[in-house]
C-alpha cells in the first residue's frame, strides 16, 4: 500500500505528505518540475521559444569561452 497524502491547506496551497522510502534524487526533480510549473503557469511563452532562448544563451557564452577549450 502507497503512504501518500494531498492536503489543501489553503485556498491556494496544498500539502502532499509521501513515504521516506521514496528516492531523494527523484524527489528533487519532481520538485523541481513543480517549481517549473509553478513559475510558468502564468507565462505565454512557447516551448519553443525557452529553446531558442536557451540556444542563443548557450551560443553567447560559448563565443566567449571559446578559447578557454579549443586549442
Amino acid at each position: 500500500m502507497y503512504n501518500l497524502l494531498i492536503e489543501r491547506t489553503t485556498i491556494d496551497q496544498s500539502m502532499i505528505t509521501i513515504s521516506s522510502h521514496i528516492n531523494s534524487f527523484k524527489l528533487q526533480r519532481l520538485i523541481d518540475y513543480i517549481i517549473y510549473l509553478e513559475a510558468t503557469s502564468k507565462s505565454k511563452a512557447k516551448p519553443s521559444d525557452a529553446g531558442r532562448l536557451a540556444d542563443d544563451v548557450n551560443n553567447s557564452w560559448w563565443e566567449k569561452n571559446r578559447n578557454r577549450f579549443a586549442k
